[in-house]
């Protein structure tokens, strides 16, 4: 069969595992099914055991089957975790990514059912969960284990994170999600701020059982934990920005809007004056004539008055203000053209009473004007 692009990558951050790599590169191409193309990335911290040269050996006498193919990455030094799995990522070429630690305490065999819930289940992410119904842990301490629930505890309260073990390494996500994210791949678990930074994206768990690795030496020592807490705070912190960020945005949205309506029920006032005073005051013009200078006045006004002090635009030079007056008036004949046919649609064709009609049509009209006076009239962003 000859070679084609890979549907998945699997990623493998390592750091002298020169006991596990090589058995377990050939249990991952055993687990998977012939028919589906893979790449499996080794991204190597330039290990004292000689991980790195190993496999490249391995790479080397590996025979291409079906659609399945190995790669290493060699980096200069040891810079964490989290980056080697964020290096593997950006090389990776499949449209969706699978992270796992290489010292057999994530099973190869689960690989397949990761891939299965993915589609199965129409989700972005799949963790592989110790802590759910059917997940287990196999090998470790009681201090371990306690480790492991108060690192999680810090990230479930302190994050809002919702998934049950967001400090897995095993896990599986389309690629797309990640795409105009910016990590900073601080300390050991990727995965939690893959969550952190995308709140909105679909999250299955499914469980498996962890077990303690059989060769070589464990990585957790007191700098990964400080690095943990180092990580922690400070997706803290950038989350409690972007909130804070977040809610000004929303002030600002609506006191905007606000100014709007109100400079718009003050045209009404002057498109009201204005009319009566050029029929009956000033001038005794037929009603349809006052009526339209009487418009030509509000709008006058109304655009004046948005520009100072809802959009706070200072900036009167004569062919920006006769563009934004164009725009504006434009805008608000489309506003009320639309605000008639609503009007006449929601009556004649649903038979709702008119005093309801024309609040629903005003408002929808009064908040299209908004929308397109604020991005096309003023260049402002829709929500700021």
């Amino acid at each position: 069969m000859p070679y084609k692009n890979p549907q998945i990558s699997i990623i493998l951050p390592t750091y002298n595992e020169s006991q596990n790599i090589i058995g377990l590169l050939k249990s991952i191409h055993e687990n998977i099914p012939k028919e589906v193309a893979t790449e499996t990335i080794v991204v190597d911290d330039n290990s004292p055991d000689g991980t790195g040269k190993i496999v490249e050996e391995y790479v080397t006498n590996f025979k291409k089957i079906a659609a399945n193919t190995i790669d290493i990455i060699h980096r200069k030094t040891k810079n964490g975790l989290s980056s080697a799995i964020l290096h593997g990522i950006q090389n990776a070429k499949g449209d969706m990514i699978v992270v796992m630690d290489s010292d057999f305490s994530h099973p190869p065999q689960i690989i397949p059912k990761m891939i299965d819930a993915l589609k199965q289940y129409q989700c972005d992410l799949v963790v592989c969960s110790r802590y759910i119904a059917g997940g287990s842990i196999q090998g470790w301490t009681v201090k371990r284990r306690l480790i492991s629930k108060v690192a999680t505890l810090i990230a479930t309260k302190g994050l809002k994170v919702k998934t049950k073990d967001p400090m897995s390494g095993f896990f599986a996500f389309k690629k797309n999600i990640i795409k105009g994210l910016n990590f900073d791949a601080l300390g050991y678990k990727f995965l939690l701020e893959l969550l952190v930074k995308t709140k909105e994206i679909n999250v299955r768990e499914i469980p498996y059982t962890f077990e303690d690795r059989k060769s070589g030496s464990s990585k957790l020592d007191g700098s990964t934990m400080i690095e943990y807490l180092r990580a922690v705070w400070k997706l803290y912190k950038n989350e409690k920005i972007k909130t804070t960020d977040e809610r000004r945005m929303s002030v600002r949205f609506i006191s905007k809007a606000a100014r709007f309506f109100t400079v718009g029920a003050s045209g009404f006032v002057v498109n009201y004056l204005v009319s009566l005073l050029f029929s009956s005051g000033l001038a005794d013009f037929w009603y349809v004539h006052a009526n339209i200078i009487g418009i030509i006045a509000s709008i006058s006004t109304n655009f004046f008055l948005n520009k100072v002090w809802t959009f706070e635009d200072r900036d009167f030079s004569r062919k920006r203000t006769l563009s934004q007056y164009g725009k504006f008036g434009l805008f608000s004949s489309l506003g009320a053209t639309a605000q008639l046919l609503t009007v006449f649609w929601l009556v004649d064709s649903h038979n709702v009473s008119y005093p309801l009609a024309l609040i629903l049509a005003i408002t929808t009209a009064a908040f299209s004007n908004f929308m397109l006076n604020k991005k096309l009239t003023f260049k402002e962003k829709l929500w700021s």
